[in-house]
């Protein structure tokens, strides 16, 4: 008994070594079917603002790898299924395909593990006789390049290759794979590399009939005597994704294989799906998600192996609208194409690494091409009804400049956009605007600090078309003192109505429904629109057109700023 003791003391210090031979990690997938696919120094810009440092790819796509180069960002590249049975049948085509696809990137781009193949056991069995043989091609042109010890070679494959799941004691493979599997199995083992398996409980969940419990399928707690307990261990298993690890590591004792690591190369959860998928919501989504990124980063392990953390890669990166099947299979990602989350994951524990609110690192600008007519409708519309404060675009201030409407609409578009907390919907403007990751500060102009007092946080927006007077702001007045000094405060405005006129006439006093003197700052050929106070100011209106008095009577009024 004691020998037996022993043995098992090593067999577990050997196991733990192969384990730990790398921190774990939460890394991403990244998927290109898409209708409106980001550029890929776009998807870096994205990987690198949520401190995402593994990613595969489904491919080995050059514009990306060249994109990931000198970032750090560790890289799983892959021989897609099209392109298996030329790499599995012959060893010049596979060491052609790591020349071109690995080495001519290396190590600028830090690849660290090639898959080959994905599940290919399930969804091209025709190609599983080469599938072990293209594993040893690949790693061959490793050896010949010497990066077989910084690059590892496997395959993702399906949990449905793993058969009575539950109990795991019980688990083995189909026994149909086997005659594959087994030497795959004994190929991981002699080259130090992982078994890659997808794993979705979402499915598990779905097509058990109601028999595994939704808050298990979540990683939700649960109640000690709601925990599920495989009787031949008394291990104890509090979520779906746990004890499908422990089944694949004692399927592989079934094969006498103990030492070879696990890492899960797919794990998620859609957050939208047909009718008949009604737990595909944004609510699910993010609690699978949050949880196991918050699980697998505070390397809790599994049941079986406790406190050895099993890495893993999150389907996915983005929504891909483009890809074929039902709606769910549309609603894997954490992000639209435009970068903005589809939901806030709900992280506390996990540092700064994969915090996806990217909406502090997102931004609402003029789409490029927008017709300058309705941009500045928009314009107008955020400075008026949208209760934007436009004071920093009056000349002489920070964002003045570049005087354009593209500029200045863009300004106060990312106002409004943060005012109203960055919700959906909130940068559109009619379609003359678009979100962005990349920040429109320019010079003195900080987007990052300008108008975003939150005023209107979980308030409700006002209509675009919108004209009530009860949807303006206080009015910005800005003044031309007798000693030509200019000034700006803001005023409530009593009663109000909206006229366009055109500035260049009013830089020469004659603006519209306004006679002034007329310093406006210069010519502009825009039409903005400014707000007729019903403010009594010596017997008349005050509609000064850029520092002129409305009846010539006072030298103060109104300045326009787009």
């Amino acid at each position: 008994m004691e020998t037996n003791k022993a043995l098992l003391f090593l067999l577990f210090l050997a196991v733990s070594s192969v384990f730990a031979d790398e921190d774990v990690f939460i890394g991403v997938n990244i998927g290109t079917e898409l209708s409106d696919m980001p550029h890929p120094t776009q998807v870096v810009a994205l990987l690198k603002a949520q401190q995402i440092r593994h990613v595969r790819l489904f491919n080995a796509d050059r514009g990306m790898l060249l994109a990931l180069a000198s970032t750090g960002i560790k890289v799983a590249v892959s021989v897609p299924n099209e392109q298996l049975l030329g790499v599995g049948q012959s060893n010049a085509t596979a060491a052609n395909w790591v020349a071109q696809n690995v080495v001519s990137h290396y190590p600028a781009t830090n690849i660290t593990t090639i898959c080959v193949g994905s599940e290919v056991l399930s969804a091209l069995p025709n190609a599983a006789p080469i599938l072990v043989n293209a594993l040893k091609f690949v790693h061959s042109a490793l050896v010949a390049s010497n990066l077989d010890r910084q690059i590892k070679v496997s395959t993702p494959l399906a949990s449905t290759i793993i058969l009575d799941s539950f109990p795991p004691s019980q688990a083995f493979f189909n026994h149909t794979v086997k005659p594959v599997l087994v030497p795959l199995l004994k190929f991981l083992q002699s080259t130090n590399s992982y078994f890659m398996l997808n794993v979705y409980p979402y499915y598990d969940y779905m097509q058990s009939n109601g028999v595994i419990p939704l808050d298990y399928a979540l990683f939700k707690p649960l109640a000690a005597n709601k925990e599920a307990v495989d009787s031949n261990t008394l291990l104890h298993y509090t979520n779906v994704f746990d004890a499908m690890i422990d089944a694949s590591y004692f399927a592989m004792e079934d094969v006498n294989i103990t030492n070879i690591p696990v890492m899960v190369t797919e794990s998620g959860w859609p957050s939208l799906g047909e009718s008949n998928e009604p737990d595909a919501t944004i609510d699910n989504a993010n609690t699978y998600n949050s949880n196991l990124i918050k699980h697998v980063l505070n390397k809790t392990g599994t049941p079986k192996h406790p406190g050895i953390a099993v890495s893993t890669y999150i389907y996915e990166l983005y929504n891909e609208d483009a890809k074929a099947g039902p709606l769910s299979e549309k609603n894997w990602g954490l992000f639209n194409n435009n970068g903005t989350p589809v939901y806030i994951l709900r992280l506390t524990e996990s540092g700064s690494m994969f915090a996806n609110d990217t909406s502090n690192n997102t931004y609402c600008a003029a789409k490029e091409g927008a017709d300058s007519k309705m941009l500045q409708a928009a314009l107008d519309w955020a400075c008026g009804p949208g209760k934007v404060d436009c004071a920093p675009l009056l000349q002489g201030e920070l964002c003045y400049e570049p005087d354009n409407v593209a500029a200045h609409a863009t300004y106060a578009f990312d106002a409004y956009y943060h005012m109203m907390g960055r919700t959906p919907g909130t940068c559109d403007f009619n379609g003359v605007a678009t979100i962005t990751t990349t920040n429109p500060s320019h010079g003195s102009c900080v987007f990052s600090s300008l108008g975003r007092n939150g005023t209107f946080l979980n308030g409700t927006a006002p209509a675009m078309d919108s004209t009530s007077s009860a949807a303006y702001p206080a009015k910005i007045i800005c003044t031309n003192s007798r000693a030509k000094e200019r000034r700006c405060t803001t005023r409530p405005v009593v009663a109000s109505s909206s006229v366009h006129f055109n500035v260049k006439e009013a830089a020469r006093g004659g603006g519209g429904a306004a006679q002034g003197s007329g310093d406006g700052g210069g010519a502009k050929d825009v039409n903005i629109a400014i707000l007729l106070e019903s403010v009594p100011v010596n017997g008349g209106i005050r509609t000064n057109g850029g520092g002129g008095s409305g009846d010539g009577s006072d030298d103060s009024g109104p300045s326009h700023a787009k």
